[in-house]
């Protein structure tokens, strides 16, 4: 006997009774993104890995130990996604999109990592990414952060998340808080933790972001990025910070968030909850006004972010969103070769009449008595009970599963009226 083909751990199969609260959540975020007058694109799950490289950078955990990176056939270096705003930042230079005009993008899929599977963080995950280009104000971040927080508002989620904000200058503001840190942390080496003296010369802001216990003293006394801040950069603060207080969002400034991906400038953003334990982060994002240029367009102002799909669903499911109705509105069941070609063509007919009902009909040789169980089963509020009298009367019984009533037989139209209420 051979060994069952388990899947790759960390990459999780979202089952039948899952898709209906992922339909929901999907609609959810794709109704709200359009009333901001964002469209949707969509980029394959394949980059070159060079992509990923520019992009996140070099000396960061995805690029140096996370990303599915193979060589194909002729040799080139691919890897599969690991997150969404690099591929949509080449797919809008390389069509030409960004051509003396701002473009509003929303994207959703797959993404890869090879971490270590927990709670909240998985290989393979999802994300619905929002980005927008050619903005360079406040007024566009504090826009994303708007939608965000209508996004959560929609899913009865916001009063369980907090904002964080934090601003991360330009580069070259960027690059004096840089050695201030370096400086800082030399003098504590014997504190720091394996992870962090790795980082220390290589990307010193990522210490800020560790969580380990042991160093949130430590890091809590570290220089704070605000006080390096460029003017320009402290005025794109100031300028978001007034429209979120005329919005009622409420937020916590937060001198260590520093996001894990080098393209990052300015403004930065996440939603976070308590919810979920170590893996807290809803939505993430900020402005990345270099990468545009850095990829090989010309300078572009840009900003977005990304949600957490798996981490909504758990949170959805745990408080037992039902907004979706799954289960077939009737169940067909018949008896007899007649029965089941007139039961064929009464389905198809139901379907075109009524485009929003939703048909389970039986298939195989069972009595009406264990039919009726696949109908109660199957959460359906009616049975149509096809036999042969009911071909020879062009009727259809109906019986209630779901209510005491009697059944009855009807004609096609009569039936069409009464199947209509449950669509309607």
């Amino acid at each position: 006997m051979q060994k069952n083909i388990q899947a790759i751990r960390g990459m999780n199969d979202i089952l039948p009774e899952s898709t209906p609260l992922w339909r929901y959540l999907e609609g959810v975020l794709q109704t709200v993104a359009a009333s901001y007058g964002y469209q949707e694109i969509r980029m394959p799950l394949l980059e070159s890995t060079e992509l990923f490289k520019r992009s996140i950078g070099e000396v960061t955990d995805i690029v140096e130990k996370e990303m599915y990176t193979f060589a194909d056939r002729n040799g080139d270096s691919l890897t599969l996604r690991p997150e969404g705003t690099a591929g949509c930042v080449r797919a809008t230079i390389e069509s030409g999109l960004l051509h003396n005009q701002s473009q509003r993008l929303w994207y959703q899929g797959p993404m890869f990592r090879h971490e270590r599977p927990q709670r909240g963080r998985y290989r393979q995950f999802h994300q619905f990414g929002v980005e927008a280009f050619g903005l360079a104000g406040p007024d566009i971040d504090a826009e994303l952060i708007l939608m965000s927080a209508r996004m959560l508002e929609r899913l009865g989620l916001k009063d369980n998340a907090v904002l964080h904000l934090n601003s991360l200058g330009t580069v070259e503001s960027r690059q004096i808080y840089r050695e201030k840190l370096i400086h800082y942390f030399e003098q504590h080496q014997a504190q720091l933790d394996e992870d962090s003296r790795n980082r220390l010369y290589r990307n010193p802001m990522r210490i800020l972001d560790s969580k380990n216990p042991q160093l949130r003293d430590l890091i809590s006394r570290a220089p704070k990025m605000g006080d390096y801040l460029d003017e320009d950069s402290r005025r794109h603060l100031v300028g978001l910070l007034a429209m979120l207080d005329d919005a009622r969002i409420p937020y916590q400034l937060d001198p260590c968030l520093v996001r894990g991906l080098d393209y990052y400038s300015k403004t930065v953003f996440e939603w976070v909850t308590d919810q979920l334990g170590a893996q807290g982060t809803l939505c993430a994002g900020g402005r990345f006004d270099t990468l545009v240029e850095h990829l090989g367009g010309k300078p572009t102002g840009a900003a977005g972010f990304a949600i957490g799909m798996e981490r909504m669903v758990e949170l959805l499911r745990d408080r037992r969103v039902h907004d979706v109705q799954v289960a077939p509105q009737c169940y067909l069941a018949m008896m007899g070769e007649a029965a089941q070609r007139y039961g064929i063509q009464l389905a198809e007919t139901l379907r075109s009449r009524l485009p929003q009902l939703r048909v389970l009909m039986n298939c195989g040789d069972a009595g009406f008595k264990a039919q009726l169980k696949r109908a109660d089963k199957s959460g359906a509020a009616i049975a149509l009970l096809i036999g042969d009298d009911e071909v020879r009367q062009n009727r259809v019984t109906v019986k209630y599963l779901r209510e005491e009533r009697t059944q009855e037989q009807l004609l096609l139209e009569q039936l069409i009226e009464r199947l209509a209420t449950f669509v309607n």
